[in-house]
């Protein structure tokens, strides 16, 4: 089997409490060894016959379910989406597959990221220092990215804060790739507000049959101190001409630009979107 479609980030958005989600519906079946594969950033050298082996088989996907059953399988990488290349290797490769993209308040996505980071071992400055070092570490990686298909970048991967936020850059990427009718875009705080009725038109737009989780629970959560006010207000003005950039594609003022009080999200103390 290969993916009828891939969750391609944003990483810390939500993408994992969703793959969980995912995973128990009827007619899905998971990768075999882990949520994704991370072939179309780091792996795509490895060829398309590696990639496929990290699938169930078609016919004891079927004989599993019961054969009026339609199967299909997915991934999920939460770097796909930042990869400069994924866009067009997903477009080569699996020219039906769709696409679904996970969008937080990129403030305390960043934020999110940065504890994430730091618990990985991959950083080790705080995150106004983080920032600040972002466009020193990452200079030319995404040039160096698309100039040459194996080259691998940490400080791409694990330093981008912001440019990971800037959410609709990196869409409008993917669906110069893939088209427009097969990229989903998500709110991960308007997911987490009203997880059922989220998840329903996902699956509608899906094409699958719409299925009722027992429970929804919120996976990876990651405790951290609250972020200093001033941070996250410079941080805001930052991501303002983006946030606007974004409201083309989604149809709508994201759900962090709503007025305070308005809507439900997540608590800036507690990372529940991982």
């Amino acid at each position: 089997m290969t993916p009828t479609f891939i969750v391609a980030g944003a990483q810390r958005s939500g993408t994992t409490t969703l793959y969980r989600l995912l995973e128990q519906h009827p007619n899905l079946v998971r990768p075999t060894l882990s949520k994704g594969t991370g072939f179309f950033d780091d792996n795509y050298s490895r060829g398309f016959r590696w990639y496929t082996a990290h699938f169930p088989l078609r016919r004891r996907s079927w004989l599993k379910a019961g054969a009026a059953k339609p199967m299909h399988t997915f991934e999920l990488s939460g770097y796909y989406l930042l990869h400069p290349l994924s866009g067009q290797r997903i477009a080569r490769d699996l020219p039906q597959a769709k696409i679904v993209v996970v969008v937080r308040d990129p403030v305390e996505r960043a934020y999110s990221a940065h504890a994430h980071e730091m618990a990985r071992g991959f950083e080790t400055e705080h995150f106004e220092r983080a920032v600040q070092l972002e466009p020193q570490r990452t200079e030319g990686e995404r040039e160096r990215l698309m100039a040459d298909p194996t080259y691998m970048s940490d400080s791409h991967r694990h330093h981008s804060y912001l440019a990971r936020s800037r959410y609709a850059e990196q869409i409008q990427v993917m669906i110069d790739a893939v088209g427009r009718d097969r990229v989903y875009i998500m709110e991960a705080d308007r997911f987490f507000a009203e997880p059922a009725a989220e998840f329903d038109r996902l699956q509608a737009w899906l094409g699958l049959p719409l299925w009722s989780p027992p429970r929804i629970d919120q996976w990876n959560q990651r405790p951290r101190e609250p972020m200093p006010n001033g941070v996250r207000e410079r941080l805001l003005d930052y991501f303002a001409p983006f946030d606007d950039d974004l409201l083309p594609l989604l149809g709508h003022p994201p759900i962090w630009r709503e007025p305070r009080g308005s809507s439900s999200s997540a608590s800036p103390a507690t990372d529940r979107t991982a």
